[in-house]
């Protein structure tokens, strides 16, 4: 059985005690199946992308043109559980402070749930206060709770809304 998936707006990234935007869910899939997929970025984070997120200290570029480009360093990786990205660099084209994602992290954190796995997605940084809020938890809702989602529960991620 498939939960819904739950968004929050300053949640509290589960091992680092920062906070940030927040959604999760759980699917029938294994934790090794739910890693694989969040690990396979550009098949459910539409855009281009180059670069890979499969090893520690890997880095990738993620480009909407002209709304979003960042650089994400791979910092954690442990199979089945956990992967982490530092966002080393961010130019995002519809607010004031284009830099505001440099120096944050977005954390997923993968949980046996039963037969299948919790997916817990925390962007530490992204806070309301922060200019693109609204617009940036809009599209983590669409990339994580919809297409990461659909990659791990049918092998197919979503096309790009935006």
């Amino acid at each position: 059985m498939t939960a819904g998936t739950t968004g929050t707006d300053a949640a509290t990234a589960p091992t680092t005690g920062r906070t940030g935007y927040s959604t999760s869910y759980v699917v029938d899939q294994s934790p090794q199946d739910v890693f694989a997929a969040i690990v396979d970025v550009a098949a459910w984070w539409t855009g281009e992308i180059e670069g890979s997120a499969e090893d520690v200290g890997d880095e990738f570029t993620y480009r909407h043109p002209p709304q979003h480009y960042s650089r994400q360093r791979v910092i954690d990786l442990q199979p089945g559980r956990r992967v982490a990205w530092l966002v080393t660099d961010s130019e995002l084209g519809f607010v004031s402070e284009p830099a505001e994602w440099t120096g944050s992290e977005i954390v997923f954190e993968i949980v046996p749930a039963g037969p299948g796995a919790e997916l817990r997605f925390t962007h530490v940084g992204l806070v309301p206060d922060v200019e693109c809020y609204g617009a940036c938890s809009a599209g983590w809702l669409h990339y994580v709770g919809a297409s990461l989602r659909s990659l791990i529960t049918t092998g197919k991620g979503l096309p790009d809304p935006f």
